[in-house]
């Protein structure tokens, strides 16, 4: 019986060492990580029995709130209690190799061996067939809208054991946790359970069979979803019968705001989008390098009293991992273009940190500048942007004085990472 096979002890110690490898914060009950184990071991004789007889009840989530990338609102998460994501995530190993295999092709999202990359490239490979035109589908507020029925009728149709399904169903049903206060939900799914992802492709699984019955092009990554057509009439009439298939048979509804039939370079997808004239080439969506600078900004904000050694260390490992996703672009042109903008941040943190015109004087005669021009731009009046920017700061502090800091070259990072994929 499958509840066995997840109570297996070598699935439950692999479920063990995947939360604690994970981490995270406390659930509702305040148990770390730490203590799971030493908790395990005094109760689990109880908690193991209450499993197999269909009586274990989870504890409510956490409610935690985290802001949207681009500061558009924030995004809601439901953080379980250590003891609960051991058990979501013994359920997974069993269930997830069982029903993986049966998911679309074109589904890419929080699937093994598949990430954000393969569906970029697959939607790359549409656009360059000539399907120039993309209905990009975005489901309002996914994750608190699956309503619970329609999810756990598709999830039985996979799954036959009556106690893995009123297990899944208890965890759905468990409720959230604000401000000390128990809410109960007839619907969604809350972030931050292992089990959601695989019942978010489960739910959307649907979605996916009817637009490869349809025969169209198409790539899903959890609840993104691009549809590559040849005209903008197709484009409309697949916007429209989508809309309707989503809300009559899984409840769900397209947020029109963030929905569009429009041009694939009009549009981005995971971060990336493509380039408009010749041929179809990907590169980093205006949005992203929105994103990436909103990052960057607080840690440069914060350099003002601090050695610039230290705030370059800070950088590095943000942009590190921000090349390492864009690694697949095809345009150098943001790289080379961020690159800038960050030294020029470095060197405005510098022209603060001097504040007086002798001070500033004083060190543009020690980096290099000559007495006149050192004494003249120090005391030219402009504010420190320009001056960041002007010919003699980039003399005093070159590229190659940053670099000798650490400073860290996306350009650079951007083609050695091409150069070894």
């Amino acid at each position: 019986m499958l509840m066995e096979e997840v109570l297996r002890r070598e699935n439950l110690m692999k479920a063990h060492a995947r939360v604690v490898k994970n981490g995270g914060a406390p659930g509702v009950d305040g148990m770390n990580i730490d203590e799971l184990w030493p908790y395990c071991q005094k109760h689990w004789a109880r908690i193991r029995e209450e499993l197999l007889s269909g009586k274990y009840v989870p504890q409510p989530v956490r409610r935690v709130e985290i802001p949207k990338p681009g500061g558009a609102g924030t995004r809601t998460l439901g953080i379980p209690t250590v003891l609960d994501r051991m058990i979501q995530q013994a359920v997974l190993q069993v269930l997830q190799p069982k029903i993986d295999p049966t998911f679309s092709d074109a589904s890419f999202g929080f699937r093994p061996g598949r990430s954000a990359h393969d569906a970029i490239k697959r939607a790359r490979g549409y656009v360059q067939q000539g399907y120039e035109w993309v209905v990009d589908v975005d489901i309002e507020k996914f994750f608190d809208r699956v309503n619970h029925d329609v999810l756990m009728a598709r999830v039985a149709r996979r799954v036959e054991d009556k106690r893995v399904l009123l297990l899944i169903r208890r965890f759905l049903q468990a409720g959230v946790m604000e401000g000390g206060l128990v809410s109960q939900h007839a619907q969604g799914t809350p972030q931050g359970g292992p089990l959601s992802p695989l019942l978010s492709n489960i739910l959307l699984d649907e979605l996916d069979q009817e637009l490869e019955r349809r025969g169209h092009h198409f790539v899903r990554y959890a609840d993104d979803c691009n549809v590559y057509v040849r005209s903008e009439e197709a484009g409309k009439r697949v916007m429209a019968s989508l809309e309707r298939f989503l809300e009559k048979r899984l409840r769900l509804k397209i947020n029109r705001d963030k929905s569009a039939v429009a041009r694939p370079w009009e549009r981005k997808f995971l971060g990336y989008t493509v380039t408009r004239h010749g041929k179809t080439r990907l590169t980093v969506a205006p949005q992203s390098v929105k994103r990436l600078k909103g990052k960057l900004r607080p840690i440069l904000r914060r350099g003002r009293g601090r050695a610039l050694v230290r705030v370059v260390e800070e950088l590095a490992p943000v942009v590190r991992g921000w090349v390492g996703y864009f690694r697949m672009a095809e345009v150098e042109t943001c790289f080379k273009d961020l690159d800038g903008w960050i030294r020029r941040k470095l060197r405005c943190i510098l022209w603060k940190q001097w504040k007086r015109p002798w001070t500033r004087e004083r060190q543009l005669r020690a980096h290099g500048l000559g007495p006149a021009r050192a004494k003249a731009s120090a005391g030219n009046g402009r504010g420190p942007w320009w001056n960041a920017g002007a010919s003699h700061m980039h003399v005093a502090i070159p590229n190659a004085l940053l670099r000798h800091l650490g400073l860290v070259s996306l350009l650079d990072e951007y083609r050695r990472l091409a150069c070894s994929t």
